[in-house]
């Protein structure tokens, strides 16, 4: 997909006391590496700060990286928090990753996730599925795509 990475800003975020970080680093790395503008949170941060960095920084791609089960409070509080200020979750990409079991996947896209990513998924595919979610966020296309786990997800075929 041509795209103009350079113009996609993301949001990789640790929210809550998980100290695990390396896997965040090296997509950090890896995002910035593909041309990415990338912004880290760091470890340890509330849902609040969370939240706020993604307002203060107008980003296009939120992701948020659990290794501690934290995902199940921590991503409908911010993301409550984002709509309660204002953020069409239509119009951001918003990314889970981690040890995330694969029965919390649906709930996760429900919230309004677009996509859920495992240990193991090859890096080019999570770049892969940015552009697209972009893409389609961008032109407000109908059909939808989610990648939960391993697989991408076509909803909406046109």
């Amino acid at each position: 997909m041509n795209m103009n990475r350079s113009k996609i800003k993301i949001l990789v975020a640790k929210p809550g006391l998980d100290g695990h970080d390396r896997g965040a680093r090296v997509l950090c790395r890896f995002f910035r590496d593909s041309g990415y503008e990338v912004i880290y949170t760091g470890l340890h941060k509330t849902a609040e700060e969370v939240a706020n960095a993604a307002l203060q920084e107008d980003v296009d791609v939120l992701g948020m990286s659990f290794l501690s089960g934290a995902h199940e409070s921590y991503v409908p509080k911010i993301l409550n928090l984002l709509k309660n200020n204002g953020v069409d979750l239509n119009e951001i990409v918003i990314l889970v990753g981690g040890t995330i079991p694969e029965e919390h996947f649906k709930r996760l896209i429900d919230l309004g996730v677009d996509g859920v990513f495992i240990p193991g998924v090859p890096l080019n595919e999570i770049s892969d599925f940015i552009d697209l979610k972009i893409k389609e966020k961008r032109d407000k296309s109908e059909a939808q795509h989610y990648f939960v786990g391993t697989k991408l997800i076509q909803k909406n075929p046109v």
